[in-house]
């Protein structure tokens, strides 16, 4: 009995908590946007008041923690799957992959490279939802025999505002028809006038920055145009920060081997190569090759990393320390701004900023881990995700007041229930024992014949 008690009652907590008592409501579409090479502390340093203004209204987390290496297919990868690079497989802008001896380069579309894992424009499709990719890297690829519903072939000569119409078409309902429920979009700025002119280049990068926070401003008006402010979650985020290099700055392999000696398979900052005999005496000469620059046998490279378990990661890594570059023979170094860096460094940072209607207002984070939006994204979408490295627990802080409020409740009225139950549970046991003790003898009442002031004994 006691048993059906408990379970009657969780079972009308958890109707409380999730809402299973009500039919269940789409939740709001999701618009994910990537200004590539975003470096967090860009916001303290430029004007962006469309940023701002945004952010203001919603929620921003300072610094984002992104995947190592800090390049662009790694980390766009890891946003749309919460994986780290190890697990989903686009380990560097270049790979090598032992078993099929075939290499990648950033425009290889073979899904071969692509389908260790799979990003959320794939899962939604499972959950009955039309899905959109703009431009996004991987998103043009056929992965496990899909892509999104909508998707464009990469093409840099698409401006941003076209990129942006194609989005708010593909996301608007059509007569009976849905819109696209999730929808990513990608552009190359700031990234590429951080590589060319260096992020420490001031008058360049606030030509560039109030470029960026002008599309910013665009997608807001574009939205609000449509119809789709208020009533979708935006999130505007990047991938990798930037830091600034100089022609000084340069470590040179051939100073410490014979390029016969090995193949360079990716270049600078991170370096990856397969020797080609006695990989302990390659090893060794790289060890000590410069004071700027370590060198891992991958067995050996650190945890905290998450740059081991694959099978296209190369026997030997060699990481720049920040700034510094490292190159071979016939590489030219014509950047003044670079990333791939260890993700430890706050230069290789990027932010986050969202809002909508589950978000909360004027709210911010010092901190998250990048692999923590994609379970985020997931549960805005009430999506099931797929298997991956992130979390809930620290990006559910960013949520709406009212969603948060429902794991207070749900602890309180469990601990509720505990108390009811333990109550029972005390009562019964004194009802039993006293049955077990037998029928008590009969006791005459005893009344005080000059108790006057009880009229029932008149």
């Amino acid at each position: 009995m006691l048993l059906k008690i408990l379970l009657g009652f969780l079972c009308g907590i958890r109707a409380f908590a999730t809402g299973d008592n009500k039919p269940q409501q789409r939740p709001p579409p999701l618009l994910l946007v990537s200004f590539d090479g975003f470096r967090a502390d860009y916001l303290k340093t430029y004007p962006m008041p469309n940023l701002k203004r945004l952010y203001s209204q919603g929620v921003l987390v300072e610094e984002l923690t992104n995947v190592f290496i800090t390049k662009t297919f790694t980390n766009h990868y890891t946003l749309v799957t919460g994986l780290y690079a190890e697990s989903h497989g686009i380990l560097a802008s270049n790979m090598y992959d032992p078993v099929s001896n075939k290499t990648f380069t950033i425009s290889s579309n073979d899904p071969m490279w692509w389908s260790q894992a799979e990003p959320l424009w794939l899962t939604a499709l499972d959950s009955g939802y039309k899905t959109a990719a703009m431009m996004w890297p991987g998103s043009e690829v056929v992965i496990r025999n899909r892509t999104a519903t909508h998707f464009m072939h990469y093409s840099p000569a698409v401006t941003f505002q076209q990129r942006l119409g194609n989005v708010t078409k593909w996301m608007q309902a059509d007569g009976k028809e849905q819109g696209a429920m999730f929808a990513a979009l990608y552009w190359e700025e700031p990234d590429q006038s951080g590589h060319k002119y260096g992020p420490d280049n001031k008058t360049e990068m606030s030509k560039v920055l109030k470029e960026v926070d002008d599309n910013i401003g665009l997608i807001i008006s574009e939205l609000k145009r449509v119809g789709l402010w208020g009533h979708i979650n935006l999130i505007i985020t990047s991938d990798h920060g930037m830091a600034q290099c100089s022609s000084e700055r340069l470590i040179r392999l051939d100073d410490c081997l014979r390029p016969d000696t090995y193949t360079l398979i990716e270049h600078t900052p991170v370096a990856t190569l397969i020797p080609h005999s006695d990989p302990k005496a390659v090893f060794k000469n790289l060890s000590s090759c410069h004071p700027n620059m370590t060198a891992y046998m991958k067995k050996d490279i650190p945890d905290r990393l998450h740059y081991m378990n694959n099978e296209r990661i190369p026997p030997i890594i060699l990481i720049a320390d920040e700034g510094w570059t490292i190159m071979q023979r016939g590489i030219k170094v014509e950047r003044l701004g670079n990333h791939g860096y260890d993700n430890s460094l706050h230069s290789m940072h990027p932010f986050l900023a969202a809002t909508g209607p589950s978000f909360r207002q004027n709210f911010k984070m010092q901190s998250l881990q990048s692999v923590d939006i994609y379970p985020l994204m997931c549960h805005l979408l009430s999506v099931p995700p797929r298997p991956n490295n992130g979390t809930l627990a620290q990006a559910q802080s960013l949520l709406a007041a009212e969603t948060a409020s429902k794991v207070p409740v749900m602890v309180g009225l469990v601990v509720g229930v505990l108390l009811v139950l333990s109550t029972i549970t005390v009562l019964f046991w004194l009802v039993k024992r006293r049955d077990s003790l037998g029928p008590r003898p009969f006791q005459r009442l005893q009344i005080d014949d000059d108790d006057d002031d009880n009229p029932l004994l008149e």
